[in-house]
């Protein structure tokens, strides 16, 4: 009999953004306060989450500049591959730019199996239709905190037993969910 390893998705949306004239949606940078905001949901989630092993960004510029920010309170350095001062790879992924549920499923179920802990830091309304459709049952008061709205910096952690394959609707636990902000904010 195979027992079933416990894993952790966070699904985390990018911080607040700038709108500068004359820039493309994909090129826009973090807001003052997206930076802010940025920073303090690093120092959440290093006290929080166990340190990932894999982490999954969208290509856009607030999405990078936001992982940036949030991996330094975890000292989560990310090289491309694993490496004796890695924490595990990065992976800057273009589909989870104005990805879909479907897409978004495609790109973490390709996520290695040795992995037990993945970040993805993307966009609406793809992170807030992702884990929607993951959660098949969820703590309270994280389910009354995503009803409200998935804001900048919004972070929800999932839990589910199984592969990363495996991903289904409605396979996990919705375990938390919190958008934290900066001092400035």
């Amino acid at each position: 009999m195979t027992v079933s390893q416990q894993r952790r998705l966070v699904v985390m949306r990018h911080a607040k953004s700038s709108y500068p004239a004359d820039v493309a949606d994909h090129d826009r940078p973090l807001a003052p306060r997206g930076v802010e905001d940025a920073r303090a949901a690093g120092v959440w989630l290093n006290s929080q989450i166990d340190r990932p092993d894999h982490v999954v960004v969208s290509t856009a510029r607030r999405a990078r500049g936001t992982w940036t920010l949030a991996a330094g309170p975890l000292g989560y350095i990310g090289a491309a591959e694993y490496e004796a001062e890695s924490s595990g790879p990065l992976v800057i992924d273009p589909r989870v730019y104005e990805a879909s549920v479907e897409t978004l499923l495609t790109v973490l179920r390709e996520i290695p199996n040795r992995v037990t802990t993945a970040i993805l830091v993307g966009h609406n309304p793809g992170c807030e239709d992702l884990v929607s459709t993951l959660a098949g049952t969820a703590d309270s008061q994280a389910a009354a905190t995503l009803a409200i709205k998935y804001p900048t910096t919004g972070i929800a952690v999932l839990d589910f037993d199984g592969d990363w394959t495996s991903l289904t609707p409605h396979c996990a636990h919705l375990k938390t969910f919190v958008a934290p902000r900066g001092q400035s904010s």
